[in-house]
């Protein structure tokens, strides 16, 4: 097949099969699907045939969403769920049972940190990084560890993974890599093309990109070969090959949680995926002179943004991101009072939790989404209490400009 380009791809890369021509797969708002004979279920039921029994198991519109994504991402094969927490229980808790550990990186999203922690309450742990370097990872490895998992982008702390690189020491060890790729998403980098085994992308956020529906995904890369004394769960379905991490996950776990994703969202999901590219170009573009407006403006402020040459992580970013550096700032103010002064005084971003709308979003990380963890396990998310987060929408640039100008020097005054 013909190898097209993001945005052809994201269009023409899964064909639309319907028998009236429509060009959007339709909503089948259904929960259960008839078939001509009892044999036929069956066959479903166990395996022996591909079809359609319960919304919750699986759906025509659910299954178009996942084939694009498996496509974007270059994966064989995607399970969408509720919600981007659902899709990364899912992808952890299919290989976790009682005793495993899980290392991860310091800087994650505070609810990813929180769902760690009711895993504790399964016997599962998770070891942090104090610094996301291979070797950090590695020094946290013990004979309990069964998975690595990191972020591409870490949400605020926009610390960047170098994917290639952790997923060669995982594989030393023989442990799979997880990667959540919500901030990058697979316009700016594909990570099971690094090495990374699963991908999990809150689609919520740019995939969809309207902030009109929930949703999360997970992507199997069907490379990594399991240890059955390290994942017995895995034996049962060793048939399935390199299938079975995703047979596993859909005969067990994922059915039987309910984390199924709505007909309705995904027909949305799939609206919105479209125009992905062009928004994550026109998003990173106006993140990268906002970044560079903000800094330059002084009054106090210090911006955190990969894409600026005195960030850590600007020639990782550079070199595993694909032409940008994401669509997210973050600014200290010097005080908490002022953080909240320059988002009240603020006209065209709202004020919301959510990230990768058109429209720019901003939020104080630690009154919202990191407000239930520690100050230690905000500080190792880079969460500070003069902190803003943007997240930049595809406005004209130079309004969004004027707009935080007109604030922050109304506040300095």
């Amino acid at each position: 097949m013909t190898e097209y380009g993001f945005n052809t791809m994201l269009l023409h890369g899964v064909p639309q099969e319907d028998p009236y021509g429509a060009t959007h797969t339709p909503i089948y708002q259904s929960s259960a699907f008839q078939h001509k004979s009892a044999e036929d279920l069956e066959n479903i039921f166990t395996n022996k045939a591909m079809g359609f029994s319960y919304t919750r198991i699986n759906n025509p519109t659910v299954e178009a969403f996942e084939k694009r994504i498996t496509k974007l991402e270059h994966g064989v094969a995607s399970v969408a769920c509720a919600s981007g927490m659902a899709a990364l229980f899912n992808a952890l808790a299919n290989i976790l049972q009682t005793g495993d550990e899980v290392v991860a990186a310091a800087g994650l999203y505070g609810g990813t940190v929180e769902l760690f922690e009711d895993l504790e309450r399964f016997g599962i742990t998770t070891r942090y990084v104090t610094e996301n370097e291979p070797e950090a990872y590695e020094k946290l490895i013990t004979d309990r560890t069964r998975v690595i998992f990191a972020e591409t982008i870490g949400n605020p702390k926009l610390d960047v993974t170098d994917i290639q690189a952790v997923a060669e020491m995982a594989h030393s060890h023989g442990l799979p890599l997880v990667i959540d790729n919500t901030v990058a998403t697979p316009y700016l980098v594909k990570p099971l093309e690094l090495g990374a085994d699963v991908v999990v992308n809150s689609s919520s956020k740019y995939i969809n990109g309207n902030s009109d529906a929930i949703s999360g995904i997970l992507t199997w890369g069907g490379k990594f070969q399991w240890d059955p004394e390290r994942y017995p769960g895995l034996i049962p379905y060793k048939k399935f090959g390199p299938m079975a991490y995703v047979a596993k996950l859909r005969n067990g776990l994922f059915r039987n949680t309910g984390a199924c994703l709505s007909p309705q969202n995904a027909f949305l999901n799939n609206l919105g995926l479209e125009t992905l590219g062009l928004r994550m170009q026109r998003q990173c573009d106006n993140a990268w002179e906002l970044a560079e407006f903000l800094r330059d403006m002084g009054a106090g402020l210090t911006v955190n943004y990969p894409g600026l040459p005195e960030s850590p992580y600007y020639e990782l970013a550079k070199k595993q991101l694909n032409g940008g550096f994401g669509a997210i700032i973050t600014v200290r103010t010097g005080s908490r009072e002022k953080a909240f002064e320059i988002i009240n005084s603020l006209k065209l971003p709202y004020i919301l939790s959510n990230i990768g709308d058109t429209k720019t979003l901003v939020l104080h990380p630690a009154s919202t989404i990191a407000v239930h963890l520690s100050k230690e396990d905000q500080l190792q998310s880079g969460v500070y209490e003069d902190q803003i987060r943007i997240s930049v929408g595809i406005e004209d640039i130079e309004d969004l400009k004027k707009d935080f100008e007109t604030a922050i020097r109304a506040v300095n005054a």
